[in-house]
């Protein structure tokens, strides 16, 4: 597997990882935050832009807590 491969299969785990979280969560501001920065990751990860969707990703993630 390329090192791009692989980020791009690192990205996918955890854009699974964090919907799972989101799915779970109740209703309200912090679950529409997330949701925002979730639509923003997938965006990111398909124009190639892994980063930014690690980064919007753990915003998603943050915006849950």
């Amino acid at each position: 597997m390329t090192p791009e491969t692989n980020k791009s299969t690192n990205v996918a785990d955890k854009m699974k990882s964090v919907k799972a979280a989101w799915d779970k969560a109740p209703s309200g501001p912090k679950k529409d935050a997330a949701l925002k920065h979730y639509q923003a990751a997938e965006k990111a990860h398909n124009a190639k832009h892994d980063a930014d969707a690690i980064k919007e990703l753990d915003a998603a993630a943050h915006a849950l807590a």
